[in-house]
C-alpha cells in the first residue's frame, strides 16, 4: 500500500480517537451533573468540530485568508454576544493585507489585530480600530492595510503595523436595533501571496486534522475553567480583570461584568442596575458552557435599543423558567445555572448590577409595585422580531 494511504488512514483514525477522548470533558467533576447541561456540552462539542476545522484546516492559510463568521445560532462558545456578528481571518506578519468593503451600520464595530498566544483565541492585542477610527468615504467604503512596513502615504489611509507574531484579525459587530442595522460587507486579500493554494496532501491533511481536534479540546476546556472561577461565588457580578488577567477575553472599548447565575427548581432572580451613558450596552445570558441561549426563539438578552427601563431609569430583569410578564425577561431555558454578562462599551461609568434570588411564589411581591409589564401579545411580537432580526443578520 502506498505510504500516503497509510498516512491518511492513521491521521483519520487519530482524529476520531481523539474526538472520543474529548467527550470526557462533558463528564468531568467540574461540570454540573444535570441532564440538560451535560447534553448541551455534548452538543457543543459536536457543533464546534466545524469551528475547529475552520480555524485549523479550512481557513488556516494566511496567504489565502477568508473573512468567515465564527459564531451563529447553531455554533457558539466563549460567551458569544447575542447582538453580534463575529468575523475573522488568519493573517501573518510576513505578508501584506488589504481589508476593504463597506462598514455597515452596526451600533458598535471593532477590528482587532492579534498576535498568537496562550489562549485558544490568541494573545496580545496589537491594535483595535473602532468605527470612529476608520476613514471611509461618504458611502461607507473603506480600505485597511496590515503590514510590517507602512504603505505609500495618502489621504484617508487606514493602516495597522503588524509584528512577526501576528496571526489573526477579528471583527466584532454588535447590533442594537436588530431589524434596521446593516452588517459589514467586506473582503480580505493577501497582497503578497504567490499563486493559489497547493492541492492537499496526506501529511498536510493529517496534520490539520490533529491540530483541529487539539483546538477543540483546548477551547472547550478553557471556557470550563473560566466559568468555574465565577461559580466559586455564584450570583455576584465580577469584572473579568477581577478574576482573570487575560485581556484577550475582554471586549475592546468596554468592560464586561459577569455573574454565574444559579437557581433552584422553585427560584427566580431579579437583576437591577441603572445603565450608564454609553455608546452601546447589552445584557447577554447563557448556559454553563458560555453558550448563549437559543436567541432565535427565546428571550435571553437585551440591549440599549430593546430594553424597557423603569420610570426611574433603572433596568430591571427577571431570570425565570416561565414568563413573569415583565418586559426584560431572561428565559432560563431549562438550565439551573449559567452566565449573565453586562457589557458597558464607551461608557461614562461601569455600574455593577445586583442579583437577588427569590422564591418564585414571592417574585411579584419582590418586584416594585409599579413595575412595567408586557401583555401576552406584546411578548409574541418581541419573539417574532427577534427571529426576523436573526435572519436579517445571518441570512437565515
Amino acid at each position: 500500500m502506498a505510504d500516503y494511504n497509510n498516512t491518511l488512514r492513521q491521521g483519520w483514525n487519530a482524529f476520531c480517537d481523539e474526538l472520543k477522548r474529548v467527550g470526557d470533558i462533558v463528564f468531568a467533576d467540574n461540570v454540573p451533573e444535570d441532564e440538560t447541561t451535560r447534553s448541551t456540552g455534548m452538543r457543543l462539542l459536536a457543533r464546534n468540530i466545524a469551528l475547529s476545522l475552520q480555524f485549523e484546516a479550512e481557513n488556516a492559510d494566511p496567504e489565502h485568508p477568508e473573512l468567515l463568521h465564527y459564531f451563529d445560532p447553531l455554533r457558539k462558545q466563549g460567551g458569544d454576544n447575542t447582538d453580534a456578528l463575529y468575523l475573522g481571518a488568519p493573517v501573518n506578519g510576513k505578508h501584506r493585507y488589504r481589508l476593504s468593503g463597506r462598514l455597515g451600520s452596526a451600533r458598535f464595530l471593532a477590528i482587532t489585530v492579534l498576535e498568537d498566544g496562550d489562549t485558544p483565541w490568541g494573545g496580545k492585542v496589537i491594535a483595535s480600530l473602532f468605527r470612529q477610527d476608520i476613514h471611509c468615504d461618504a458611502d461607507g467604503h473603506f480600505e485597511l492595510y496590515l503590514s510590517l512596513e507602512p504603505p505609500p502615504a495618502r489621504a484617508g489611509l487606514n493602516w495597522v503595523q503588524t509584528t512577526p507574531q501576528t496571526y489573526r484579525i477579528t471583527i466584532r459587530q454588535f447590533f442594537a436595533d436588530w431589524l434596521n442595522e446593516e452588517p459589514m460587507a467586506a473582503t480580505i486579500e493577501c497582497l503578497t501571496a504567490d499563486g493559489p493554494p497547493a492541492p492537499p496532501n496526506s501529511q498536510d491533511v493529517s496534520r490539520k486534522l490533529q491540530r483541529s481536534v487539539e483546538w477543540l479540546r483546548w477551547s472547550v476546556s478553557y471556557w470550563v475553567e473560566q466559568i468555574n472561577k465565577w461559580r466559586a461565588q455564584p450570583n455576584v457580578f465580577f469584572a473579568y480583570n477581577e478574576l482573570d488577567e487575560n485581556a484577550i477575553d475582554a471586549t475592546p472599548g468596554g468592560l464586561p461584568l459577569i455573574a454565574n447565575w444559579c437557581l433552584g427548581d422553585n427560584e427566580a432572580a431579579i437583576v437591577r442596575v441603572t445603565p450608564p451613558r454609553a455608546a452601546y450596552w447589552a445584557v447577554e445570558f447563557g448556559n454553563f458552557w458560555w453558550e448563549s441561549m437559543d436567541y432565535r426563539y427565546r428571550l435571553c438578552s437585551t440591549n440599549c435599543h430593546h430594553a424597557v427601563l423603569e420610570a426611574s431609569g433603572e433596568l430591571l430583569l427577571v431570570i425565570a423558567a416561565n414568563d413573569p410578564g415583565v418586559p426584560n425577561w431572561l428565559d432560563s431555558s431549562g438550565y439551573p445555572e449559567g452566565y449573565i454578562t453586562f457589557r458597558w462599551v464607551g461608557a461614562d461609568s461601569y455600574p455593577r448590577p445586583k442579583l437577588e434570588v427569590v422564591p418564585i411564589k414571592d417574585l411579584h411581591r419582590a418586584l416594585p409595585d409599579n413595575v412595567k409589564t408586557l401583555s401576552p401579545e406584546e411578548r409574541k411580537q418581541q419573539l417574532r422580531e427577534r427571529r426576523v432580526g436573526v435572519i436579517r443578520r445571518f441570512g437565515y
